[in-house]
């Protein structure tokens, strides 16, 4: 008997339902007919009722992946510029962690022009010219701190608030949290841009611990949106249709004998790809962008790159989709051969500079930035010391104790730096901002009480803030 004849037995999908004894049929009937409720379902998550009022619906995490130099870009510093090739004061580095630097790093200036944007003057440097644009529509965070100081656990750190692989990320504590609004696509989507992938790869979009439904999953910016996902032709249609429900009823019979609850995550998983068979295809198809959208952005069909997929975030915004991490590679400056703070740096700041500035314009334009949190930040920032490679001092070295984030949407207060940095930029001298606090405040924006938002594992309550202290940066809330 060949598949189709298998397929064929089966009739008619009302015959399935009645006929193949299993739990499923009903479920999967009550879905087809009740699509509304059930999307509503979907959309609630494991807290079906949220803390307190969200400001936000949905996130877009633009991750410059290296640790961008915030001295060459936000954090302009005339007493570190004065100061270059002298001596860093110990007083200032005492107890401090680098990766690479010595204890007789001289001081590096920055020679980036600073003038000043928007309308309380922050100062942005001549990398950033598109960024002008946006000062008054976004919060400057200038006192970020951190805990880790190499790359990998840093990123890992970031996206799911511990340096150890295996925790859940980011956007998998919020789809588990309060699911999604789009039923068509992924909850949690992730894009890439750079000649690379993000060191840690898939551990910084992993939902560890949490159902595996709530994984990232990576999208392709050109081509099938993901490998293997159209199905062989003999199975498109209602032919397909039919296959995904007999192998969803075997399915079911499974879990129903296991209780495993990853078997729900396989046959969420057939569901999801058939409908993304149709929507993703059209989702990732920008073809049907203005043209003055596309230059906008600075995106062209076909091209795989980091303004493309700033435009496909925003397309995804549009669609319900909840979390949509973009990484962008290279931000890695410490003065070798493709990583110097000139024209190294002014690359990765041309490829991101307009596409940033476009998204924030754009989802403002359409009414969504009020509903739509976007943060733009790296696993760390670069050392007010500069680093020796090659004989040549041309670069810094990872710095974990101050550096530059900016917020944007979702109920964030704009226009406005909050935090400082000393003259120097070695040290927070004013609000310090851990990443533990803008975890907090990611989730308060969507509803969330992170005190109150756990998940037993291994005998303890487990959080994305995790165990020390964390607030909410209510001074940048509007």
């Amino acid at each position: 008997m060949t598949p189709d004849d298998s397929l064929t037995r089966l009739a008619t999908r009302r015959q399935l339902f009645q006929n193949c004894g299993v739990g499923l049929g009903s479920i999967a009937l009550g879905h087809l007919l009740q699509q509304e409720s059930a999307t509503a379902a979907e959309s609630q998550g494991e807290l079906q009722v949220l803390h307190h009022p969200a400001k936000a619906k949905n996130v877009i995490f633009l991750f410059q992946a290296g640790g961008p130099s915030q001295l060459e870009m936000f954090s302009h510093k005339p007493k570190l510029t004065e100061l270059s090739g002298k001596a860093t004061p110990s007083e200032f580095i005492e107890g401090k962690r680098f990766s690479f630097l010595g204890k007789d790093a001289k001081l590096l200036g920055s020679n980036r022009k600073f003038t000043p944007a928007g309308d309380y003057g922050m100062a942005l440097s001549d990398l950033l010219p598109h960024h002008r644009r946006i000062v008054d529509k976004v919060c400057f965070i200038r006192s970020m701190n951190t805990d880790v100081f190499n790359h990998g656990p840093a990123k890992i750190f970031m996206n799911s608030g511990s340096p150890q692989p295996g925790r859940p990320s980011m956007g998998s504590w919020v789809t588990y949290g309060i699911g999604s609004e789009c039923k068509d696509l992924p909850g949690f989507v992730v894009l890439q841009s750079g000649p690379r992938g993000p060191r840690a790869g898939a551990a910084l979009w992993s939902s560890g611990f949490l159902p595996s439904r709530h994984q990232g999953v990576p999208f392709r910016s050109t081509g099938d949106p993901i490998v293997n996902l159209a199905s062989p032709q003999a199975f498109t249609g209602q032919k397909g249709r039919d296959f995904y429900d007999a192998v969803a009823a075997m399915n079911q019979k499974r879990f129903e004998a296991t209780g495993d609850q990853e078997i729900q995550t396989r046959i969420a998983a057939y569901e999801m790809a058939f409908r993304m068979q149709s929507s993703a295809p059209e989702l990732m198809n920008i073809s049907d962008e203005t043209q003055s959208t596309l230059d906008h952005y600075g995106a062209e069909v076909g091209k795989a790159s980091y303004a493309n997929n700033c435009l496909l975030a925003r397309r995804m915004v549009e669609r319900g989709v909840r979390f949509i991490q973009l990484y962008h590679t290279d931000w890695d400056h410490h003065g070798g051969p493709g990583q110097t703070l000139g024209k190294d740096l002014e690359l990765r700041c041309q490829q991101t500079d307009q596409a940033s500035a476009a998204l924030i314009e754009d989802l403002h334009q359409r009414g969504l930035l009020d509903e739509t949190l976007v943060i733009w930040s790296g696993e760390f920032g670069r050392t007010p010391m500069g680093e020796t490679r090659n004989n040549k001092i041309g670069g810094r070295d990872h710095f974990i104790d101050a550096y530059t984030c900016w917020v944007a949407g979702g109920g964030i207060q704009p226009g406005i730096a909050y935090g400082q940095t000393d003259e120097l930029g070695l040290s927070v001298v004013e609000n310090p901002v851990h990443v533990r606090d803008l975890h907090a405040t990611l989730l308060h924006q969507l509803g969330i009480d992170h005190h109150r938002f756990s998940v037993k594992f291994q005998g303890l309550d487990m959080r994305l803030t995790g165990v020390k202290e964390a607030h909410v940066i209510k001074e940048i809330l509007a």
